[in-house]
């Protein structure tokens, strides 16, 4: 476990964020008059997921700890008044973390306002904060989100296997067939990602036993994007992967942007996660798609991380002031939800469900 911030502060109200994640798991403490943390502690490896979905017990084992050493560094007597919980794969295999911890929260450490929600609402929340909008959280996989406050839209996320357009495994893969195709002579080949393939890889006919037994697959495949951003300066092949690519992102956010009505100033796109660090081979067609799907809207870069935005969801918690609208899977408030500025119940639509 190690962490970074402060020196103690005074007792008094505070608020915790957690972030659950497939690195790992990070706690944040802040107060709810300020939006920066106070503290942060980034614990050991991912939390577990087992038949049940992802294991409460063993977010528990190192989130309460964290939170512990945190309390104690910004002295005696102060008290977390809010706690938002944000995890990978909340949506669909939360219900063991929507069933224990509230209670666990509530008995370990006197917290009773709480906010359970999917790394997808906490990426939102960290890159657009409470305002209309949408988010395109982007890595190995891709998922976008938006709302007018009233619900949430999704689009995406769906896996490697049926989805995530235009995310990292996606660009891999569709580099790797550029590169084979080249190994076979077939149409549409790539001899400068076939040279990649061999630098990385080895042989390419030893690639399938070299992928198809690895549990972690998508990261795999995800790995060969930089090499094929790498290559498309100087080859149409690559060149039109990263187009394709940055149309399907487009395409994912136009689907959950909200509409600005014709008076209104379009609503920020944010562009958060590692795939975006490939740069202008794959903004540049980004750009230009989302300037021709979504004229009036705003592409910018996520200012703030899943961690910065489950600590913003527990500022709001404890000040009153939550607008972004609950949800029973994606922004889960048990016991009775507060006051927010939309529908009150503020069902997602067809797209949001997962």
């Amino acid at each position: 476990m190690t962490s970074h911030g402060h020196a103690a502060g005074e007792p008094g109200a505070y608020v915790l964020g957690v972030d659950s994640g497939g690195s790992g798991l990070r706690v944040a403490l802040g107060t709810p008059g300020a939006d920066a943390p106070l503290d942060t502690v980034v614990c050991g490896g991912p939390v577990r997921t087992g038949a049940h979905g992802i294991d409460a017990a063993h977010l528990l084992e190192q989130a309460l700890p964290a939170a512990r050493a945190l309390l104690d560094r910004h002295g005696d007597g102060g008290r977390i008044t809010a706690a938002a919980v944000g995890a990978a794969g909340m949506a669909t295999l939360g219900d063991q973390l929507r069933a224990e911890l509230p209670a666990a929260l509530a008995d370990a450490l006197g917290v009773h306002r709480i906010a359970l929600a999917a790394d997808a609402v906490t990426a939102y929340a960290g890159a657009v904060g409470q305002r209309p909008g949408a988010v395109v959280a982007a890595g190995t996989g891709l998922i976008a989100l938006g709302t007018d406050l009233t619900r949430w839209r999704r689009a995406d996320g769906w896996g490697h296997l049926l989805g995530d357009s235009g995310g990292g495994a996606w660009i891999g893969r569709a580099g790797l067939d550029a590169a084979m195709r080249a190994h076979d002579g077939r149409r549409g080949g790539s001899a400068a990602l076939l040279a990649r393939l061999e630098a990385v890889f080895g042989p390419p006919q030893e690639l399938p036993g070299l992928l198809y037994p690895r549990v972690d697959r998508p990261a795999v495949l995800a790995s060969f994007a930089p090499e094929v951003a790498a290559c498309a300066a100087e080859d149409p092949v690559a060149e039109g992967i990263l187009r394709a690519a940055g149309a399907h992102i487009a395409e994912a956010a136009a689907a959950v942007c909200p509409k600005a009505g014709a008076d209104e100033e379009g609503y920020e796109v944010a562009l958060t996660g590692g795939l975006f660090r490939m740069g202008e081979p794959l903004l540049v067609p980004l750009r230009e798609e989302l300037a021709r799907l979504l004229p009036g809207a705003r592409a910018v870069p996520g200012s703030g991380d899943p961690l910065i935005g489950a600590l913003r969801i527990a500022r709001a918690l404890a000040t009153g002031g939550l607008r972004l609208p609950h949800h029973p899977t994606l922004l889960c408030l048990p016991g009775p939800a507060p006051v927010t500025s939309g529908n009150g119940d503020a069902d997602a639509d067809d797209r949001s469900g997962q």
